[in-house]
Formats: structure tokens, sequence, C-alpha cells
């Protein structure tokens, strides 16, 4: 008998087909094996808010790895909140990335927040178990507590 013969080839499927569920479920933690990636967000943003709050912006997400990923920056909510306010060079660290793309997607966010003239703000949003913690100088007048989204998407 041939080593090519069907019979052959049937005995040998469900090995093979084993080995390859096998080195799947080994993928993903193959690429995880060197553990989280430290990623860091710069951004400018301007928004306003009368009970709805809205604002955005642009920013580049850059990691360890040396990846960079060009962002626009959505945030909407609502609450008792008044004012208008401009963030420049502002600053995020992310936490719980393995891939860049991880950073893309809706984050919670809630917040309290007061200020007049310059002012400076620092807030942490939450997505699954990716948060990212921001922080920024700018200058405008805001008082007021609100919740909603803050929202990264790929430019």
């Amino acid at each position: 008998m041939p080593p090519t013969s069907p019979s052959l080839i049937a005995s040998l499927m469900p090995r093979l087909l084993g080995l390859i569920l096998f080195a799947a479920m080994l993928a993903p933690s193959a690429a995880r094996a060197d553990g989280p990636l430290d990623c860091h967000l710069s951004f400018n943003m301007q928004g306003w808010s009368v009970f709805y709050k809205t604002a955005e912006g642009e920013g580049v997400v850059t990691c360890s790895n040396g990846e960079r990923l060009p962002v626009r920056i959505t945030s909407r909510g609502g609450g008792i909140t008044f004012g208008k306010s401009r963030i420049e060079h502002g600053r995020g660290e992310f936490s719980g990335i393995y891939n860049i793309r991880d950073v893309l997607g809706g984050y919670a966010a809630a917040e309290a927040h007061a200020g007049a003239g310059k002012s400076s703000k620092a807030q942490v949003v939450t997505k699954g178990s990716v948060s990212l913690a921001l922080t920024g100088t700018g200058s405008g007048w805001d008082i007021g507590v609100s919740v909603g989204n803050f929202v990264l998407s790929e430019r």
C-alpha cells in the first residue's frame, strides 16, 4: 500500500486536526507573551456644555513597540454642567493594551469639574480591562457634574 493511500490519510486526519487546533490555541498567548504595551496619547480638544456636554479633538497614540495611530476624539454626555473649554497638549496613559488597536472604541466617563481662566484637568476613563488616565491644561470656564462617553476612532 503506497503511503498516500486514502486509508492512511483518513487515519492521520484526526491527529492533524488536533495539532492545528492546539497551535491555534497557542497563537493568542504567543502574541501576548511580551506583556502589555506602554502606550500614550497626545491630544488637543475643545468643547462646550449646557446640560448636554460635547467635545471633539485629535491626537496620536504611540506605543513602546514603535507603533503610532492617529485618532479622532469625541466626548458626549449630560448632567448638570455649563461651560466652554479648550485643552492643548493633553496627555493620556493607557493600561491593559496588548495591541495598539485595543485603544479604539468607547470608554465610560464621569466627572465633576469647575474652572475659570487657565485650568488643569485629570480624568480616568475605562473600557473593559483597558483604562486611560487623562491630564491636560487649557483655558475656558466650566462647572458641573456629567456622565457620558469618551470615544477614540482611527483618523
